[in-house]
């Protein structure tokens, strides 16, 4: 073979081989880093949740030994006999969140609604920016302006009227029975529908914009109303998202603090009322974890409710996932 033809024979052939060849080596070199980088990450959210679930069960370990199963439909909780029950804390948990999704849903569904639909250009981004300023609100801010201006409202305007009409119904009167107190569930409730508007609102406007024009104009084609095609094309289409955006604000209000320590009364009362005051499970962390000694069966009541405050998220998780799941299906 010709000397000219070969890469022996060339020296300026042989000096572009050798940078070729160093560079493909960095190259594989990065991407390891790069994929041990990524791995390392993944772990370590796993390792850290692992250490968060383990740090709160062994610290309720000793509240659950004592009280057993108990200690979950135990209404008492009685500082000075060290008798504990989460039932009044896991009730009101629950109760607020939902009365927060079910104020917050169709107020989301309207502005989403109006943003994507019926608003002028002009006025979409202002209303979208105010929106997002809401989630940027503090907590403590929420909890102040619904303890001096809601709570009174709530009592002089609100809650007289619901328990004169609807206190003496015989099906649903007991929600609106008892003193117009101002706080209650009602109240925390109502205050978290507001935390958690923003975060449904901005996934139903983005799951909404994503449907393809093609589809609504065919719907409005044949001669559909503007409700007509956002009720059978556009909810229909994003309605995985939604149902995702919807679970995510409940998991939001479920672990809410100071907002609610502010308004819900904070009383280990088991009360139907909505009007009642009651407690939640991060309420009553909040409020008693500074007063807890360190090796009393108090502190260790309040870490078994971060615990069964995880599992209760941890369920919101998985049936979110399983309706989310469900939907696709469908």
């Amino acid at each position: 073979m010709d000397a000219t033809m070969s890469g022996a024979g060339n020296p300026a052939m042989g000096r572009a081989i050798g940078p070729i060849g160093s560079e493909k080596a960095v190259g594989r070199l990065s991407d390891r880093v790069f994929v041990a980088s990524l791995w390392g990450s993944g772990i370590f959210v796993l390792v850290l949740l692992g250490l968060i679930i383990a740090m709160l069960f062994e610290g309720g370990l000793p509240a659950f030994q004592a009280f057993g199963l108990d200690f979950l439909w135990t209404a008492a909780w009685n500082p000075v006999t060290e008798n504990f029950g989460a039932l009044v804390m896991i009730y009101g948990t629950i109760f607020s969140a939902v009365i927060a999704v079910v104020i917050a849903l169709p107020l989301s569904f309207g502005i989403a609604f109006f943003l994507s639909e019926i608003a002028p250009q002009a006025l979409r981004k202002p209303i979208g920016v105010a929106i997002q300023l809401l989630a940027a609100v503090p907590s403590i801010i929420y909890g102040m302006w619904g303890f001096f201006i809601i709570s009174p409202l709530m009592a002089a305007y609100v809650q007289p009227p619901l328990i004169d009409l609807l206190g003496p119904l015989p099906v649903i009167g007991f929600l609106f029975q008892g003193p117009a107190l101002g706080g209650g569930m009602l109240t925390a409730g109502l205050i978290m529908a507001v935390m958690i508007l923003p975060f449904i609102t901005a996934m139903f406007v983005e799951t909404l914009e994503s449907v393809p024009p093609m589809l609504k104009e065919s719907a409005y084609g044949v001669g559909g109303t503007t409700y007509e095609v956002y009720k059978n094309v556009s909810i229909p289409y994003g309605r995985t998202a939604m149902v995702g955006a919807v679970m995510l604000g409940l998991g939001r209000a479920l672990g809410e603090t100071m907002a609610v320590t502010f308004v819900i009364g904070n009383a280990t009362r088991l009360s139907a009322s909505l009007f009642a005051p009651g407690a939640t499970i991060a309420s009553t962390i909040a409020n008693e974890f500074p007063e807890a000694a360190q090796g009393t069966l108090k502190l260790d009541s309040l870490l078994a409710l971060g615990f069964i405050l995880f599992v209760i998220s941890f369920i919101v998780l998985a049936l979110s996932r399983f309706l989310v799941r469900s939907n696709l299906k469908n």
